[in-house]
């Protein structure tokens, strides 16, 4: 007889607890409600997820909002855009892993879906200057847009992207934009420049800087043994510096690519590269209201 009676509380237990994790699954939001520019003929196509983690055949790009607890949310928002070599997107370990890092000081995050330009499956053809770079440049501008309704100082929106992230955040923050065209709609009014960036083992592609004085303050890290990427990362360092830019690297000794939020890998000094940003974040005032103040060090749009 106590077995059967506990049976029903079990069932009760857990379809509450099946409610309590469906209501908690973040929300996600399309850049382009109608299709992307060039891409409406594949808009509602489904993406394809592989083990769990990994993201490909993205034909609409889109935001999953992962929004700091308000008991201690500063009003600091972050675009966090994967990486994957433009083929695929390592979503969970460079996108919501680093938004759950970030949440923790309090900075509320956005992972971007973004359009990949060689992702051979897809049957499309993107470009990463153009439609990657676009994608990501409507992130910033949706967040601004929308920076009310999450409770968001629209003057400290950063961008923070994983190795062919990394090049889009390079392209949108430190290289110029494409000329002007005949906006779309409202949120094309929206300034597409970020506040600040964070790059994390970058790409080459857009190394050297085009437009380095006008770059917003930024902070790289990279491996000091990763041939593809430490190079780029301290290029553009140098660059940043001294055409007066903000700007903080750190290389990791012994370390290659992809260690991602420092997980991968057995040094201790890696594993707590997150809390360096921490600190750069907080040493620059990203993470306190402004009330209006302009940060210290950022150039004028």
């Amino acid at each position: 007889m106590r077995v059967r009676a506990f049976l029903p509380l079990l069932l009760v237990i857990s379809c509450a607890g099946a409610g309590a994790q469906q209501a908690a699954a973040p929300a996600v939001v399309a850049l382009w409600p109608d299709g992307a520019p060039g891409a409406e003929q594949r808009h509602g196509e489904p993406e394809k997820l592989t083990d769990g983690a990994y993201v490909s055949n993205v034909h609409d790009p889109s935001l999953t909002v992962v929004p700091a607890d308000p008991r201690h949310a500063n009003g600091a928002a972050v675009i966090v855009v994967p990486g994957g070599g433009h083929r695929m997107l390592v979503f969970q370990n460079e996108g919501m892993l680093a938004a759950k890092t970030l949440n923790r000081v309090g900075v509320s995050a956005f992972v971007l879906k973004y359009r990949l330009a060689r992702d051979t499956g897809a049957g499309a053809h993107y470009s990463i200057e153009g439609d990657a770079a676009a994608d990501l440049r409507r992130a910033v501008r949706w967040v601004r847009a929308h920076a009310r309704d999450y409770g968001i100082d629209p003057q400290r929106i950063g961008v923070m992207g994983f190795s062919a992230g990394g090049e889009l955040v390079t392209l949108v923050a430190d290289n110029p934009e494409a000329a002007a065209t005949t906006p779309r709609d409202a949120l094309d009014r929206q300034s597409g420049r970020p506040d600040f960036q964070v790059l994390v083992y970058p790409g080459p592609l857009g190394v050297p800087a085009r437009a380095a004085k006008d770059a917003p303050p930024a902070f790289l890290v990279a491996g000091s043994r990763d041939a593809c990427c430490m190079p780029p990362a301290l290029g553009l360092y140098q660059q940043l510096v001294q055409a007066g830019v903000p700007a903080e690297l750190h290389l990791y000794a012994d370390t290659d690519h992809a260690f991602n939020m420092g997980q991968r890998g057995e040094r201790v000094s890696l594993q707590h590269w997150p809390d360096r940003l921490s600190d750069w974040l907080a040493d620059g005032g990203w993470l306190v209201p402004r009330a209006g103040r302009k940060p210290e060090g950022v150039p004028a749009p």
